[in-house]
Order: structure tokens, then sequence, then C-alpha cells
């Protein structure tokens, strides 16, 4: 009877590992997208500010280079 009790809590305690490797997975991967949206939205946000600043600046040298 002991030894079958000891069995279980090994499953257990091995239950419990599995679950607690797939946590960490999903947490990982949960990182790995933020980043990813972290990256992409400083992109977006460099070229947002880098056409605001270009185009009136275009459009100033075009318009005012005629005269």
């Amino acid at each position: 009877m002991a030894n079958k009790q000891q069995k279980l809590t090994a499953q257990q305690k091995s239950d419990r590992i599995k679950a607690a490797q797939e946590r960490e997975a999903r947490a990982k991967e949960k990182r790995e997208k933020s980043e990813k949206m972290k990256k992409a939205f400083i992109l977006v946000v460099a070229i947002i500010l880098v056409l605001a600043l270009s185009l009136p600046t275009m459009a100033l040298m075009v318009m005012g280079g005629g005269s």
C-alpha cells in the first residue's frame, strides 16, 4: 500500500513538473510575441516620423524653389 502511494506521489510530481514546463513555454512564447510587437511598433513609429519630417520639407523645397 505504501509503495502505491509513493508511485502516485511520483506521478503527481511528474504532472506538476510537466505543468510548470508548459507554463514556462507559454510565458516564453508570450514574451517573444511581445518583443516582436514592440519592434514592429517602433519601426512603424520611426517610419511615420521620417515621413512626417521629410514630406513637408520636400514640399517647401518644391514650392519655394521656383521663385
